[in-house]
């Protein structure tokens, strides 16, 4: 919802939202970060680029991140700020490699410091996918949210929670056959600038030798001693670095509407005899979607996404040649600055009374960030319906610095989540 500017890339809108979350669980005397930030990873072959970026725009005072590689290359964000450290292995990639065969898995696991929350759908981690809830009634809530959603590959839930087609795993086996992913430093040399550095210190450490030689073993002509007077040395004061607000650099909530509803229309309208489409993840910087085959040939979906008339940039298909996996980057992503005309309250009653007049039900939920050294408020928001996002559009652009984070297309159905920032 962003009035004539723009809405942006911004925080998890889970962790930081009203329900109490937790940085890190022990297993087996391991230590692993969850509650991480995930997105899209667009260069594969220099991640640590994206994560700098990333860091500017997206997660703004993020300093550590990691890669989950695969069919759909994500990258997870986390700040130390926030009690994450470098060496943590990342929980989220442990679990989804050790049960790779499952393409879209929903799962809540009891751990020592609370319940784990981990969303997967079409191979990807979901933004809000990644968190470690402290109280076990906002597991569940988040929980039974997503179980309304079709077509998971997995659904892993405590026991006790007495939830029908749930299974209850025990996550150290789970993460003992996992790939095991530690949080780097985003500021960390590596590559060019680690030889220049390396280079450096050998000039440095060969300058120094000789300057002891010279200084120790060379006998210097006596000279008269003339003292200069010292220059008074020049205070510099450090300027604090400004870190801008998360609206200032928001995606534009009408480039995302109608990018992901062309796209996710191309995606439907891919008609192959036997292939059954899953549903379609539409986040700010790709599309995911995948097809089981109920009968027929592999070739024959393979020829329909050939003359679709869509670059693709990853394609998976599973051994048994009966799922295939795709996503489609978004090149060029629309950014405005759109800033908050609203406060907390004015909005909770604008949206309810809009709602209420329409009939229609939305999920309203408060949450806060840390950019720098300043808090941010926002309201979270979740629809269901039945119509797609054209018909969305004027609601959804209705208030300033409306941030949608993803659109879930599924047989019909469309899902919107988004933030709004308040004053």
């Amino acid at each position: 919802m962003a009035e004539e500017e723009d809405s942006a890339v911004e925080f998890d809108s889970l962790k930081e939202n009203s329900k109490e979350w937790a940085s890190s669980f022990t297993v087996d005397g391991v230590q692993y970060a969850a509650s991480v930030f995930w997105e899209s990873l667009q260069n594969v072959d220099a991640p640590f680029l994206d994560a700098k970026e990333a860091a500017e725009n997206v997660m703004v005072g993020a300093d550590l991140f990691c890669v989950k590689h695969g069919k759909s290359p994500q990258l997870g964000l986390a700040a130390s700020s926030q009690g994450f450290k470098k060496g943590m292995n990342v929980a989220a990639v442990t679990a989804v490699t050790s049960m790779s065969d499952a393409s879209s898995l929903l799962a809540v696991f009891k751990v020592d410091a609370g319940y784990w929350y981990l969303c997967v759908r079409n191979d990807v981690i979901l933004s809000d996918g990644d968190v470690l809830f402290v109280k076990e009634e906002d597991a569940k809530e988040q929980f039974m949210s997503m179980l309304s959603v079709p077509d998971w590959s997995k659904k892993i839930a405590p026991k006790e929670w007495g939830i029908d087609e749930t299974e209850q795993k025990d996550i150290s086996e789970i993460f003992a056959s996992g790939l095991d992913v530690k949080l780097e430093k985003i500021n960390a040399l590596r590559g060019t600038e680690l030889a220049i550095v390396v280079i450096l210190s050998i000039a440095v450490g060969a300058w120094l030798i000789m300057f002891i030689s010279k200084t120790f073993f060379t006998t210097k002509p006596q000279q008269n001693v003339v003292v200069a007077r010292r220059a008074q040395k020049k205070v510099v004061t450090e300027v604090a670095k400004v870190v801008p607000a998360p609206w200032e650099s928001m995606v534009d909530p009408v480039w995302m509407l109608d990018t992901c509803r062309e796209t996710i229309l191309s995606l439907v309208n891919i008609s192959t005899p036997g292939w059954h489409i899953n549903g379609v993840t539409c986040s700010q910087s790709n599309a995911v979607t995948s097809w089981r085959r109920n009968f027929g040939r592999l070739s024959w979906i393979e020829m329909s996404l050939t003359y679709s008339g869509l670059t693709f940039a990853n394609k998976f298909v599973d051994k048994k040649g009966s799922l295939v996996t795709v996503s489609i980057p978004f090149q060029k992503v629309k950014r405005i600055n759109s800033m908050p005309k609203k406060t907390s309250a004015e909005l909770y009653n604008m949206i309810n009374d809009l709602f209420q007049s329409l009939n229609l039900k939305i999920n309203l939920t408060e949450g806060k960030m840390k950019a720098g050294e300043k808090s941010y408020s926002f309201i979270n928001f979740k629809i269901n319906s039945l119509y797609d996002p054209e018909i969305w559009k004027p609601m959804l652009t209705k208030f300033s610095n409306n941030n949608i984070n993803n659109i879930l297309y599924n047989n019909g159905t469309w899902n919107y989540e988004g933030t709004i920032y308040v004053q």
